[in-house]
């Protein structure tokens, strides 16, 4: 996204948390684009009968994002990472209710993309993701925050940096650490 843009989420995000109702409508059509890209990329690997579709994954976030009680948006880098965060709890529920509507049959499994996947495991428990990511963040948060925007928001090394302050190298290397630790442990719990 150019810098006047960025600029220009930002302040209508300082508008909306000052209570400008208006300045939330005002952004979607500057981030939708983006958000949907992320969704698509994200569910273009799911099964073929799959029912949750990028655009809806993008409505309901931001159906969430509209209803949300604190609007604490710094600015465009924070909105994102809020993004990232509920379409990841979107996923998760979405699997939670799979798996209660098949009645505790099966995990509900997705194909991850070729950033997070080890070598031979292109398939993996969303839920036992979402665990295991939950016991990272006990360890590691910022680790945990990096999975959040690479996975589930699909965002790039690059902008993974902006949005968490700290140097690509530090991201790549984070990134690194949290994939092996997760592989690691979504190995364990499927034993």
């Amino acid at each position: 996204m150019p810098r006047s843009a960025s600029q220009s989420v930002s302040e209508l995000l300082a508008k909306w948390r000052d209570g400008d109702q208006e300045a939330l409508h005002a952004v979607v059509p500057l981030v939708y684009n983006q958000l949907r890209r992320v969704a698509h990329r994200y569910l273009r690997g799911e099964r073929s009968n799959h029912t949750l579709q990028s655009t809806a994954l993008v409505h309901e976030a931001y159906l969430r994002l509209a209803h949300e009680s604190t609007r604490q948006f710094a600015n465009r880098a924070h909105f994102f990472a809020v993004a990232a965060r509920l379409m990841r709890q979107i996923l998760v529920d979405f699997a939670r209710n799979h798996r209660a509507a098949k009645r505790g049959g099966g995990a509900y499994r997705l194909t991850v993309n070729e950033a997070m996947a080890s070598p031979g495991d292109r398939d993996m428990d969303l839920l036992a993701l979402d665990r295991a990511l939950e016991q990272l963040a006990q360890l590691d948060p910022q680790q945990s925050r990096i999975v959040e925007l690479r996975f589930f928001c699909g965002l790039s090394i690059e902008e993974t940096s902006d949005i968490i302050g700290v140097s690509p190298a530090t991201v790549k290397r984070d990134w690194a650490t949290a994939r092996t630790w997760l592989h690691r442990q979504m190995s364990r719990a499927a034993k």
